[in-house]
Parts: C-alpha cells; sequence; structure tokens
C-alpha cells in the first residue's frame, strides 16, 4: 500500500467509512489492561485492533502509543485507575500489532488512520492522550478535525520541526541498535540512570508482563523503518514560521515530560507550552521520556484533574 499523499488522505478521510456489518461490541466496564479483548473495526478496506473499556459514562480518552509499542506497552498502573473514571480506548495504528495494512510513512497519514478509526466507532467527541510519537499523531488529529478532540494529552513529544528531532541521540540510537525488542531497550530510553529511576523501570517491566493472553505481536522491523521515516518527516523545520501551526490548537493541552529525556528532548516540551494557546506543563524530576510510567500515581491524578476542568 503506498503512503497517503495529503490530497489522498483528505479524499479518504471524506469518502463513506466502510465499517464492519457487525455490531460495535458494548463497553467492558470490569475488564482492565490485562483481561481486556482484542476488538477490530473495518474503515477503508483496514482492520484495525483496539481495547475499549472503562466506566460506562464520559468522553472517551483514546491512547496513542509510541514508537516500537503496541497496546500491550501501556502500562496498567496508568490505563486502569484512568477507566475507573471513564472509558478508554488504546489502539494499534495500520501495519502495527494487530491491526492490518501497512504502516505509513508519514504523521499526517497515520492521523488520517487514527480519524478513519474513530469515525468507523461512531465517536464525535474524544480526548486525546499521545505518548512520543503518539503524540506527533495526536496534534495532527487536532488539526485536522478540531470538532473532533476536546482535550489534548503530550507526553514525551514535541511540536513539528523541534530541537533535535531528526535523529535519535547517541544515548538512544546505541541502546535502540542493540535491543532485540523494544522491551529491552525501556529501562535505558525510558528511564534515568538513578537507582531510583531504575527501580521504577524494574516495577514497569514487571507491570507490562501482568497481562499473559491475546497480546499483540512485536513491531515488524518494516514497520518501525516507517515510523522512523515519519519521525524524521515531522522532526524536519518547515518552511515558514516554524512553530505557527501551533497556534491553531486553541484547545486545552497537557504537556509532560521528564527532566532528562534522550528520545525527545525536553527543551521540546518547554517549546510545546510556549506556543500552544492554552497550555499547562509538568516536569518530572529524575525522569526519562517514560516520566509518565515512574510517575503514574501523580500522572494519573494530573490527567484526572485536567480531563474533569
Amino acid at each position: 500500500m503506498k503512503d497517503f499523499s495529503r490530497r489522498s488522505l483528505m479524499q479518504t478521510i471524506a469518502a463513506t467509512v466502510a465499517i464492519s456489518a457487525a455490531p460495535l461490541p458494548a463497553l467492558a466496564k470490569d475488564e482492565t489492561q490485562q483481561t481486556a479483548s482484542n476488538l477490530f473495526v473495518e474503515s477503508n478496506g483496514i482492520r484495525y485492533a483496539y481495547r475499549r473499556f472503562g466506566a460506562s459514562d464520559g468522553i472517551p480518552l483514546v491512547f496513542l502509543m509510541h514508537f516500537r509499542g503496541t497496546m500491550d506497552s501501556w502500562d496498567p498502573a496508568v490505563v486502569d485507575p484512568l477507566a475507573k473514571r471513564r472509558p478508554v480506548i488504546l489502539f494499534s495504528n495500520a501495519g502495527i500489532g494487530l491491526s492490518g495494512g501497512e504502516a505509513p510513512k508519514s504523521i499526517e497519514a497515520m492521523a488520517g488512520h487514527v480519524e478513519a478509526f474513530l469515525d468507523a466507532l461512531k465517536l464525535k467527541t474524544v480526548d486525546l492522550l499521545g505518548f512520543s510519537i503518539g503524540g506527533y499523531i495526536a496534534q495532527q488529529v487536532a488539526l485536522d478535525r478540531p470538532g473532533l478532540v476536546r482535550r489534548l494529552i503530550l507526553v514525551g513529544t514535541g511540536p513539528q520541526g523541534g530541537e533535535e528531532m531528526t535523529h535519535f541521540s547517541p544515548e538512544a540510537r546505541a541502546v535502540i541498535s542493540k535491543a532485540a525488542g523494544a522491551a529491552e531497550s525501556l529501562p535505558i530510553v525510558f528511564f534515568a540512570p538513578s537507582e531510583r529511576s531504575q527501580t521504577a523501570a524494574r516495577a514497569f517491566l514487571s507491570r507490562l508482563a501482568a497481562r499473559t493472553a491475546e497480546r499483540e505481536p512485536q513491531v515488524t522491523p518494516k514497520a518501525a523503518q516507517a515510523q522512523i521515516a515519519a519521525l524524521i518527516a515531522w522532526g524536519t523545520p518547515p518552511e515558514g514560521n516554524r512553530y505557527g501551526r501551533l497556534a491553531e490548537l486553541k484547545l486545552p493541552v497537557l504537556v509532560v515530560n521528564g527532566s532528562h529525556d534522550i528520545m525527545i528532548p525536553t527543551i521540546n516540551s518547554y517549546i510545546l507550552a510556549q506556543h500552544l494557546p492554552d497550555a499547562k506543563l509538568i516536569i518530572y524530576p529524575d525522569a526519562g521520556h517514560g516520566s509518565l510510567f515512574q510517575y503514574h500515581e501523580d500522572f494519573v491524578d494530573e490527567v484526572s484533574r485536567f480531563l474533569q476542568a
């Protein structure tokens, strides 16, 4: 499947959404990240995998995952407490995990798949939580469909054309190139080198391993290369006003990062907060890219207050 051009992407989104004939399943109130079933919905010939569970009422909170991550990469200590107060939806983009199609090579195309998926679920209003590359995608969805996204949570991410975003840092590149899979690199790329942070990393990995059934396959090398191409393209400064499009995101935004992010430098979180019209910034100390997992209790409290405001 060829990567979407911007025009063909908009034409695809505008086209009639082909939804599978089966009715959407009822919300799984009592399920958790450990037990939630893998669900599927089809749109425009792509079969998307997702998990949907949590409270029966409220605006759904949709989670968009990091580079080389799947639905199994979400920390139950983050997802499950948030699901007690609102519906949550975990999503695998095209070509990732159990979703069909091929992983696109642009953030715009990845956002198009998110929009097609949400349309297939007939959702009119959502909150988005985007982590890392998921934060890039979340920004693009909010730009494309301002009436769809109510509030935005951007974690460990950056603006289009941000600082040092066309490449991985030497620290991150060394770890990623040696790791057999995404999980092997997490203690170093997601957490600080201090004993406190590494203790949190071990607890995080233990929580991720709790789910044993219906796990998604790891991201393929081909899909990872597509994601890298999208990362580089998004990180390249655009012509003209470098951060001009951030002014279009007039919705409330919560920006979160660790004090030393070696994947997407922390300075980019400051840039987001400076240029977004309505943003709150949280920087966690002695933390890296995965600060939301290290400080999961505080993060859940902050997100809950932000979404309820």
